[in-house]
């Protein structure tokens, strides 16, 4: 078996490739690329669980970054169990045919409980008095301790948030480089997420981007180097391609004006209550799900989505199964955006009874998918004293509310998730030229380039 490196750079596309990426561009042009067909939805868990799995979201289960728990009537993003995938993955298929071979997961989703060899991935302390402190999660257990003795504390808030930069990226680098040190597994695989923050935020102007992008190459030339020093093959990878939009569109809202959306009232904020909704929509970037508990309207809410502007395609039973999304834990209708348009999950009418895990960074509360969660809020005046206070409070043990996320959708300018049509939007697999033959692949040829990449085959 040959050692191999997966690096999966997010957001990573033909378009963004260029001046601002000149290590990239050079050594793109050195190999093979080819464009990847994104999935629907083309978001990262969605994306992650085809190339390891090689089965499209109706095959392993995974319709999106989080979904609808019908048996407990909870929404819940983010899970992080390796069992929620329902279809082998690529290194239980290696570790039949050599039982020598071994697999490290540094960040790719679905980490936890898995059968890989060794793994890191974010994990939260959630202190009994409200507090969150940065940490990760491995296996072995104490990978985690001896990778922070290491490199510091994992920086989790340099990983999500109005915070968001590099320094995240660079410890999963570093600690990826530490792993092969230490373990030297035969197939490693690597996230960097720092350019999906920046082109959330900002869409594709490069006048805002271009120092992202720089970081972004600086950091993956550190690591192609590394490996390919001692022989490694490199395949680079990417989960989609980010796009400019302008008009976020509120599906809560909407039913909410036709009388299908519950929320409960909670010391005057109010929270969404799918149980008993007759209808809710599941945001996650430009696809939400939707689930339409009193099927006698189902008629009715298909007629609003097709002629609600911003929306682009409307599938049924039928359209899902087209699309490989006919899952039980998809909506009874999956909804994508435009090209300018992304959904929010915005279900409340006014913003004075917005809840309160809306102002906040919570990805878990959240009934959908928040990339307001990116910016702070511009109308605080004095940001660094405002945050500051809160952290200090936080230090001194006060209960605090870390209430700094706007909730003006317009100021995000950057989306995915929908069917690029555009080859210079979709994600991008570069190899060598033994491994890829073709200048497009469909997203489940990913899983076999990776296979054929570790067995030493070519095509």
């Amino acid at each position: 078996m040959k050692k191999t490196v997966v690096l999966d750079i997010v957001a990573l596309s033909p378009r963004v490739i260029g001046e601002h990426t000149p290590f990239l561009k050079k050594w793109i042009e050195k190999h093979k690329q080819a464009v990847v067909e994104p999935v629907l939805p083309a978001v990262t868990c969605a994306a992650q669980s085809v190339y390891l799995t090689g089965k499209m979201p109706n095959e392993n289960g995974i319709v999106g970054n989080g979904w609808y728990f019908q048996d407990e009537c909870e929404i819940k993003f983010w899970r992080q169990s390796n069992k929620l995938v329902q279809s082998p993955k690529i290194w239980e298929i290696l570790k039949k045919e050599n039982p020598s071979f071994t697999v490290a997961n540094m960040f790719w989703w679905y980490n936890m409980y898995s059968s890989v060899d060794y793994a890191v991935t974010p994990r939260p302390l959630y202190l009994a008095d409200g507090r969150k402190e940065p940490d990760c999660h491995s296996q072995p257990m104490d990978l985690r301790d001896r990778l922070q003795k290491e490199l510091g504390q994992f920086p989790l808030f340099s990983f999500w948030g109005p915070n968001a930069n590099i320094a995240s990226s660079k410890w999963i680098a570093e600690a990826s480089k530490k792993v092969d040190e230490w373990h030297n597994p035969t197939l490693n695989l690597i996230y960097i997420p720092h350019l999906d923050y920046s082109l959330q935020k900002y869409g594709i102007d490069f006048k805002e981007i271009g120092k992202y992008l720089k970081e972004v190459d600086d950091l993956a030339k550190d690591l192609i180097t590394y490996f390919e020093n001692q022989g490694t093959q490199v395949i680079l990878l990417s989960e989609y391609g980010i796009t400019s939009v302008s008009k976020p569109v509120h599906l809560n809202r909407l039913f909410r004006e036709q009388g299908w959306i519950q929320v409960k009232d909670e010391q005057g904020l109010e929270t969404l209550d799918p149980g008993t909704s007759k209808a809710f929509a599941i945001a996650d970037h430009q696809v939400a799900h939707v689930h339409v508990n009193d099927l006698s309207i189902l008629p009715q809410v298909k007629k609003l989505l097709k002629e609600t502007p911003g929306v682009e395609l409307v599938l049924d039973s039928e359209g899902k199964k087209q699309h490989h999304i006919d899952h039980e834990r998809a909506g009874d209708l999956v909804v994508m955006a435009d090209k300018d348009s992304w959904f929010t999950y915005y279900f409340w009418m006014d913003d004075a009874k917005a809840p309160d895990y809306a102002r906040c960074v919570d990805i878990h509360k959240k009934p959908g998918y928040d990339p307001v969660e990116l910016v702070l809020n511009p109308e605080i005046k004095i940001p660094m004293l405002t945050v500051g206070s809160k952290v200090l409070k936080k230090k001194l043990g006060f209960r605090y509310l870390m209430d700094v996320i706007p909730l003006d959708a317009t100021l995000v300018k950057g989306a995915h998730g929908r069917l690029s049509e555009d080859d210079l939007d979709k994600p991008l697999l570069v190899a060598d030229e033994k491994l890829v033959n073709q200048k497009s692949l469909k997203p489940t040829d990913v899983f076999e380039v990776i296979l054929n990449a570790v067995r030493g085959e070519g095509i």
